[in-house]
Parts: C-alpha cells; sequence; structure tokens
C-alpha cells in the first residue's frame, strides 16, 4: 500500500526513515493506517533521520544459537519503533544507548534494524568510579 506515493515505513536514500503525521490532531504515527488518537484516516508521510534512542532493550534467544537483540527505540518526532540492534553484544545494550537506521534496511520485510552509535553516559564510567 501507498500513502501520497510512497511506501510506508520506507527508507529514503539518505538513510532516513517515513513516519506518518496525522493532518487533524498532529500525532506522529507509524506503520498505521488510521491516526491511533482521533482514527482519521489523514495520515502524512514524513522524513526522520533516522536517530533514536533505546528505551526497552531485550536480548532474545528463542530458537537461535546466539542472542539478539530486540528493542523499542524512541525517535525523536515522537514515536516508538520494535527493531533489531546491530553494533553491539545484545546483553551491552541499555535503555538510553543512541542508535541510528541501517541503510539498506527493507521496512517491507517487516523487520527495521539499528545500530548502536553512541553510548549512554553511564556505560563511559568505569564500575569503580559508579559507587563513589
Amino acid at each position: 500500500m501507498k500513502v501520497g506515493g510512497q511506501v510506508p515505513g520506507a527508507a529514503p536514500s539518505d538513510g532516513g526513515l517515513v513516519y506518518q503525521r496525522c493532518d487533524w490532531c498532529g500525532t506522529t504515527a507509524f506503520r498505521k493506517l488510521l491516526c491511533p488518537v482521533c482514527a482519521s484516516g489523514d495520515l502524512a508521510p514524513r522524513r526522520s533521520d533516522g536517530q533514536g534512542v533505546v528505551v526497552r532493550p531485550a536480548a532474545e534467544q528463542r530458537y537461535r544459537r546466539a542472542a539478539r537483540g530486540e528493542s523499542v527505540v524512541r525517535l525523536p518526532e515522537g514515536f516508538e519503533v520494535r527493531c533489531r540492534v546491530v553494533g553491539a553484544p545484545p546483553h551491552l545494550v541499555r535503555a538510553g544507548t543512541r542508535v541510528r537506521l541501517v541503510s539498506g534496511t527493507d521496512p517491507e520485510a517487516g523487520e527495521l534494524v539499528f545500530e548502536v552509535s553512541g553510548v549512554c553516559d553511564t556505560d563511559a564510567v568505569p564500575i569503580s568510579r559508579r559507587s563513589q
């Protein structure tokens, strides 16, 4: 399904992410047919730069030999997406870790992939200094 000539969620060539903003109430949404607040169908496509922050990290190991990082990422435009995080071991990805959308991610495949682009401030401090 195309919205305004653009496939919802398709990453433009600059590595960003396409999301929707409701023309009636201004709520942002990702991969929705109707606004989650007012149920309007007037969703205009907008572009995000693909930078975000991990809100809920999780390391899943179901049916796999190695753990895989599945997290919820909040983007500055005001919406959250469930995605896979690469670039760091899954058990080291924490809430507050900065991530960016991997170019070449195929949103039509149903999975977004973000890579670690920075760490939260507490990760940079050695453990011996945290308690002081």
